[in-house]
């Protein structure tokens, strides 16, 4: 029997967020694993809140916000960025695969492009975990 993935996905009330409400009006399929938390903006999702949803059985994360330059609170989008980028690099260090974490820009007019996205991520975090069950 195949697992059923757990993704929790933090995105940005102004874009990410809309663009999912998007691809569900518009009934773009995409898989069912991933668990919405709306946040104000990407910037304001800090990274030991993804490692406490890794340590509490997340198979993957993802943290999607407005495009750069788009930010509704104008550089917000910048300092996620920085910050994942840093964040991304330290996943080996506390043993976790990096193709469990990731991150994407999303407007409100990109429903089709969520779904995109959410097939990929989940494809990432399901070959991460059987490389893991395979070991």
């Amino acid at each position: 029997m195949e697992k059923k993935l757990k993704i929790v996905g933090f995105l940005c009330n102004w874009c990410s967020y809309a663009g999912a409400d998007l691809a569900g009006i518009s009934r773009y399929q995409y898989p069912a694993n991933i668990r919405i938390i709306r946040v104000p903006c990407s910037g304001r999702v800090n990274p030991l809140l993804i490692l406490k949803c890794f340590q509490e059985g997340a198979d993957g994360v993802l943290v999607s916000g407005c495009h750069p330059g788009e930010c509704h609170y104008k550089e917000g989008n910048y300092y996620a960025r920085r910050r994942m980028l840093m964040f991304k690099n330290l996943l080996d260090y506390f043993g976790i695969d990096k193709r469990r974490f990731n991150m994407s820009w999303v407007s409100a007019s990109e429903g089709a492009k969520w779904a995109d996205i959410v097939k990929k991520v989940v494809e990432d975090v399901m070959a991460a975990s059987q490389e893991k069950t395979d070991l």
